[in-house]
């Protein structure tokens, strides 16, 4: 008996000494996910007859301050930040120092967005807002709405929400020049927003993309959404703004020698119907010229003939009323202008394209006579042509069969350009696939509010794949559509030119109502599965009643 106690003992002993020799990995307990908690503050939050310049602010545990410019809203907003100490490294406070003289009576909010989290594990003290009056009560109205994009289903972040107040000294022009009364932004993960620490009275309510920030609306740089009245505070209204680019007022900008033969007109606005006329500058003889757009520049081509050596160039440009005179210097340059012609499509064309061509110099001559099309079998197929001049493009248009092989023939002479040079030979190989590989939407408009309206299959990135146009037609066919996952949407042409039209701010034109399709499930069920040989019906609301 006593030698089993002592064979239990030395096998309890063997298995502690084997447990005491495993290697084991300490832990940190869990991850800490509390967010800082405020202690003490001078003065408190929520305090009146604030006077003072200092703001201090006291946490139970060290904190780091990241993005404070993007993430710290002030409203009213002053016009000198202030200082905010300390900046990027831990501390247990925040010190803020006021560089602006304070209204009187009135309620000042500083919301700190995510910009405070905790040392260790980042976790944010999201929207801490301290509030402080220099009057004798702390404003407590509010003012809610949401912001979405005019055009695009994707809206901005960081806008900025501004109220002015509806008094005698606003006019049109107080957005460029002045601070707005309150402010809130959006920052970088929502479309809500609410205004709040107002008081009560009318206002001006305005959204700005502001990518200066400082608070007022810059056109060429900034969107803009405005109401075309005014609200009063309080109210139960939930306002819903519209964010669109104006195009601004027309303008062209002096041109500026390029090459030899060629100047570059910019401008500002909008360039339809702009027209040049071009002299000598010691002459009154014009001289030929021609216009045409630079592929997503806000700029225009001024061709001039290769033999011009002037000293100066008088150039006119105008656009309905407004009629603009330059002087240009000219100097010695080479000319690299070449007739050279791309086609947009290399080999396959789908159904629903148009084959077009692209010129380096402009078209001014098109012998169809010497541009041929056949089919596999070499049978000829009668096509038509558009050329833009704008855009320095030839279109062509013939019905396409499936699974065909076409082959285009330019000979020398089909096209002349601005220089009265010719093309070479020119051939191009068009294939088309089967109708299988395709895919067909049917489109049924519900709840139209207006005709005429436009209705556009674009992908994700605003890419329109194909419109229609509907002065009153409501089910639309979209047949031979590449397979893909699209968006849906619907413009309402109110002005019939037939494409979306921005907003004005001085008329007090808001921008042409669009609307996606959202589906039953909301933004969830956006983008609309088309698969090759589906034939998909989709209804469309309109919005209407």
């Amino acid at each position: 008996m006593p030698k089993l106690k002592l064979l239990i003992l030395i096998v309890l002993m063997s298995l502690a000494a084997v447990s005491c020799a495993k290697k084991g990995s300490i832990t940190g307990g869990l991850k800490d996910t509390i967010a800082p908690v405020i202690v003490t503050s001078s003065p408190k939050n929520m305090s009146t007859n604030f006077s003072g310049k200092e703001i201090r602010i006291n946490f139970s545990e060290y904190i780091k301050i990241k993005d404070i410019n993007k993430q710290l809203i002030i409203s009213p907003p002053l016009k000198n930040q202030p200082n905010i100490v300390p900046a990027g490294s831990a501390s247990k406070f925040i010190n803020i120092s006021i560089r602006d003289t304070l209204q009187p009576n009135t309620t000042y909010s500083f919301n700190f967005g995510q910009s405070i989290t905790d040392n260790n594990e980042g976790n944010p003290y999201s929207q801490f807002k301290f509030v402080f009056s220099t009057g004798s009560y702390i404003d407590s109205l509010a003012q809610t709405g949401s912001i979405k994009d005019a055009y695009s289903i994707k809206t901005d972040n960081f806008v900025t929400v501004m109220l002015y107040e509806a008094n005698e000294t606003f006019n049109d022009s107080t957005i460029y020049k002045e601070r707005p009364r309150y402010v809130t932004n959006t920052l970088d993960s929502m479309v809500n927003f609410s205004l709040e620490n107002l008081k009560a009275g009318k206002y001006h309510l305005f959204a700005v993309k502001d990518v200066g920030g400082n608070y007022l609306y810059n056109p060429k740089s900034d969107k803009l959404a405005f109401l075309n009245k005014t609200i009063t505070v309080p109210n139960d209204t939930t306002y819903q703004l519209k964010l669109f680019k104006e195009k601004g007022t027309y303008k062209a900008v002096k041109p500026t020698q390029t090459s030899s033969n060629r100047l570059y007109v910019g401008y500002e606005g909008d360039y339809k119907g702009m027209k040049a006329t071009v002299k000598n500058g010691t002459g009154t003889e014009e001289i030929k010229s021609m216009l045409t757009k630079v592929a997503d520049k806000d700029s225009l081509q001024l061709w001039l003939p290769r033999e011009l050596k002037p000293d100066s160039l008088k150039v006119q440009i105008s656009r309905n009323d407004v009629v603009q005179n330059f002087v240009v210097k000219f100097k010695e340059m080479k000319s690299k202008d070449s007739l050279q012609v791309d086609a947009v499509q290399k080999g396959g064309l789908h159904f629903r394209e148009n084959f077009t061509l692209t010129a380096s110099t402009p078209i001014v001559s098109i012998d169809t006579s010497k541009i041929t099309l056949v089919n596999k079998d070499s049978v000829a197929v009668a096509f038509t042509q558009v050329y833009d001049d704008m855009k320095q493009q030839l279109v062509f248009d013939f019905p396409k069969e499936e699974s065909q092989k076409y082959t285009m023939t330019l000979m020398p002479g089909a096209l002349t350009d601005f220089y009265g040079k010719e093309n070479d030979t020119l051939n191009y190989k068009l294939n088309t696939r089967t109708y299988a590989d395709y895919a067909n939407l049917d489109v049924k408009l519900l709840k139209v509010k207006r005709f005429p309206v436009i209705v556009e299959i674009t992908d994700e990135k605003g890419k329109v794949y194909a419109s229609a146009y509907s002065d009153k037609e409501t089910n639309l066919n979209f047949d031979a559509i590449l397979p893909n996952k699209y968006l849906l949407r619907i413009i309402y042409d109110d002005n019939k030119n037939r494409e979306w039209d921005t907003g004005d701010y001085l008329q007090k034109i808001q921008p042409e109502e669009v609307i996606y399709y959202h589906g039953p499930k909301g933004k969830d069920d956006v983008l609309i599965d088309v698969r090759e040989m589906w034939d998909v019906e989709q209804e469309l609301d309109g919005g209407g009643q």
